[in-house]
């Protein structure tokens, strides 16, 4: 099985996913798209998965990769027809490039937060067997406001309505961090412009706070990422 992942920022990883994807033998090949690495040929690739990043989808001017990653996702989804994992800025860029809208959201969503499964979400192979209410967690300023043609919404949070949904039968977009791990706030922190956000909603001191949170829910995270991937692997 090779899988391809895109990724914005070298720290937004597929994080406990690696272990998963080690453990089941999986090869994978990373594009670091923020510097300047090529998106290769698609044919070989049998699993498709886009990492978070500080760019947002409009900014094609500033971030010139971002106009051939939307359109290798759009081909290696509605044309190939294969596997597809966008997580944050993935779950934006997959919305955006099958037709639908992304844009700045009401306020930010950031921290150790909830989202709530759909009707369709609790049909949903992919989100089987997890409760219907998630902990997860969230750093993120835009959000899909529009879902592509035929797209399936499965989940939502207070702040956020589109935290998930499916794009045919084995593509899918989480707003939320899935992939995290016990390092993964103070990596991130460590960018200015995370930090900053952070502490724009969750005040100083936040970084401590937040690593504190992810710590103590960690396991539940991890239970729901292992679900996922399972749940995720039936589809290939």
């Amino acid at each position: 099985m090779n899988v391809l992942v895109l990724q914005h920022l070298a720290v937004e990883h597929p994080g406990v996913f690696r272990d998963f994807l080690r453990e089941d033998g999986f090869n994978w090949h990373t594009v670091e798209l923020d510097q300047g690495e090529a998106i290769p040929d698609l044919e070989p690739f049998d699993v498709m998965i886009v990492m978070g990043g500080p760019q947002d989808t409009w900014q094609e001017d500033a971030f010139p990769w971002l106009k051939p990653e939307k359109a290798a996702i759009r081909r290696f989804v509605a044309d190939m027809g294969r596997p597809y994992l966008g997580l944050c800025l993935g779950h934006q860029l997959l919305a955006d490039a099958l037709g639908g809208k992304v844009g700045p959201g009401s306020r930010p969503e950031v921290g150790a937060l909830t989202i709530t499964r759909t009707e369709a979400g609790r049909k949903d192979p992919l989100l089987a067997g997890v409760p219907d209410t998630l902990e997860v967690l969230q750093w993120h300023g835009a959000e899909v406001k529009a879902l592509p043609e035929g797209a399936v919404h499965l989940a939502r949070s207070d702040v956020c309505e589109i935290q998930a949904f499916r794009y045919g039968q084995r593509a899918y977009g989480l707003q939320c961090h899935v992939e995290a791990t016990r390092d993964t706030v103070g990596d991130w922190a460590a960018i200015p412009e995370y930090a900053r956000a952070l502490e724009a909603t969750l005040g100083a001191g936040s970084v401590e706070r937040l690593a504190a949170d992810v710590a103590a829910r960690l396991p539940t995270y991890t239970s729901v990422a292992r679900i996922l991937y399972t749940n995720f692997k039936t589809l290939l």
